[in-house]
């Protein structure tokens, strides 16, 4: 049994609103790199998780971050698509199957038509999440995919003083599938069981006395990995009772335009019986 596990969810670079001083640099041209997907909040918000690794560490006995990990070419960014007439898709679009199939919007690989529409079709009919056409965020290998650095130096002191590893765990390399949750992507490809349930997180985690949840964004990759947890882990896990899980609410915020589904997920989990703290009043 582990007393107390924090899950940070993506707390990566493309996903916050760094000042420029925080920027990263190309190598080759010397020009600033920007997040592509920044969160309002999101930088204060990994500072404030930060701090409370590097103030109670000592009590926290494991530490899982997980990591967005994208392709260029995916489902849910521009390059995968194209409007009628061949024109390209902005981010921020949502499709729809029935789009799709009025030509309105098309892969632009156009063998790749029925395996998207098939997945679309599953994805609506969950009724979680529309297909959204991103900006290409945290490409596999590029400074938007690393860690905010303080968060990653607060991990890493951690290590040094707890002389134990970080887990990692790597979500969204299949670019036939959107992969919000950490638990399982939206719709698994049967190719890939990659895309399917991770059970060896499950029971990781599911072995917490506490299990503390922050990261980004919390409309999203934040809000799939919770949901999926509070319906899989007390199947998993005899005994296993929400109110093990802690949403830190000041180490999470929403993509733009989604603050209903944030004030609804937190609404949502708080009834299920999860709890919700403030990382500057916890006391581990």
């Amino acid at each position: 049994m582990t007393a107390i596990h924090l899950l940070a969810i993506d707390p990566q670079n493309d996903f916050c609103d760094l000042p420029a001083s925080w920027h990263g640099r190309d190598a080759a041209s010397g020009a600033a790199i920007a997040p592509t997907l920044p969160v309002a909040g999101a930088h204060a918000d990994l500072q404030r998780l930060a701090a409370l690794i590097a103030a109670q560490g000592d009590r926290i006995d494991q530490i899982t971050v997980t990591l967005d990990s994208h392709q260029r070419y995916d489902v849910a960014h521009p390059l995968f698509w194209q409007r009628e007439g061949g024109a390209p898709v902005a981010p921020f679009t949502p499709i729809t199957a029935a789009q799709v199939r009025s030509g309105e919007y098309a892969p632009c690989d156009a063998s790749a038509r029925g395996r998207v529409l098939a997945y679309m079709d599953a994805l609506e009919a969950q009724g979680r999440y529309t297909l959204m056409v991103w900006p290409v965020h945290c490409e596999i290998g590029s400074w938007g995919h690393g860690v905010h650095a303080d968060v990653l130096a607060a991990c890493g002191q951690w290590q040094a003083r707890r002389q134990r590893a970080v887990a990692n765990v790597f979500k969204g390399m299949n670019p036939w599938t959107e992969h919000y949750s950490a638990v399982l992507a939206e719709v698994p490809d049967p190719l890939d069981p990659g895309t399917d349930t991770n059970t060896r997180l499950l029971d990781a985690l599911g072995q917490a006395e506490l299990l503390l949840v922050a990261g980004q964004a919390s409309s999203h990759c934040v809000r799939a990995t919770t949901e999926d947890l509070l319906r899989h882990l007390p199947q998993r896990v005899p005994g296993w009772q929400p109110s093990r899980l802690v949403l830190l609410t000041d180490c999470m915020s929403p993509v733009a335009g989604f603050e209903a589904q944030h004030a609804a997920f937190l609404q949502a989990m708080q009834a299920q019986g999860a709890r919700l703290a403030v990382s500057s009043e916890i006391s581990l």
